[in-house]
């Protein structure tokens, strides 16, 4: 995670507002874009506000910008990790943060959901070591760990679909080298993808032959669990996993019927 960087995540094309516009300028932006703020620039661009579609309640559509604007700027360096930016965004309840160079000349905008783009799929080794410990228990063996790349094209997969807009996040991830190793079991003779489908995907998608992985090594002949399952729904290969479009997204789908039922 430490080489993601706001610069990876961040949007560089930017609406924004000058600092002699007035709020009914803001007004049609906002019904124009469908934004709801701008970072406002002066004539040198250089940040020097953010005005929101709260910031003009019960203000006179005439009224200058320069006296709507918020004044308490927090802004990120596009070098700053996504870790410490998500802290940021997180821990002052603002939904995004101008981007500025050293000359505080806005050059992106990252907002809460780039943030939370970063962090699907993470892998950290307590997830890792969890599993390992889980194979001890259940089967009385010792499996052992390294890192190293696996053939996509071997893995067989353990999830029977994925989301059109993770993978979309996925590819952009591994187009910049940011994407997150996948955890595999090999076992004599296989391929076992834990987790990180979407990833390995994506990476097909791109004509990639291998992926780095965490490589959870079993000396023993056994079937796991998860296999069984995969045999179950009929997984063999990548080429068998389903890509869902967003929209048919199980929350999506319980929150329309919620909907329509009120």
């Amino acid at each position: 995670m430490d080489k993601k960087r706001v610069k990876d995540y961040m949007t560089y094309d930017v609406v924004t507002v000058g600092i002699h516009e007035t709020g009914k300028g803001v007004i049609d932006k906002i019904q124009k874009t469908g934004h709801d703020g701008f970072p406002v620039v002066n004539d040198q661009k250089e940040v020097v506000g953010y005005i929101s579609a709260r910031d003009l309640l019960a203000v006179h559509p005439g009224t200058p910008v320069e006296r709507i604007m918020s004044r308490h700027l927090i802004v990120a360096d596009p070098e700053m990790s996504i870790n410490d930016a998500a802290r940021v965004i997180f821990r002052s309840g603002i939904q995004k943060l101008p981007v500025v160079d050293e000359h505080n000349r806005l050059i992106g905008i990252i907002s809460n959901a780039d943030v939370i783009r970063s962090q699907i799929e993470r892998v950290s080794p307590e997830k890792v070591y969890n599993f390992m410990d889980t194979l001890r228990r259940l089967h009385g063996i010792e499996p052992t760990l390294k890192r190293g790349y696996v053939p996509i094209d071997e893995l067989l997969p353990t999830q029977a679909r994925i989301y059109q807009d993770e993978l979309e996040g996925r590819i952009y991830e591994i187009k910049k080298g940011l994407a997150e190793p996948l955890i595999v079991v090999k076992r004599p003779g296989r391929y076992i993808l834990v987790d990180g489908h979407h990833r390995a995907i994506a990476a097909k998608r791109l004509g990639h032959k291998t992926l780095d992985a965490y490589i959870i090594m079993i000396a023993e002949n056994l079937e796991l669990g998860m296999e069984r399952t995969a045999r179950a729904q009929n997984l063999r290969t990548l080429n068998d996993i389903a890509v869902m479009d967003y929209a048919r997204h199980p929350l999506v789908a319980v929150t329309h019927r919620l909907v329509r039922q009120n």
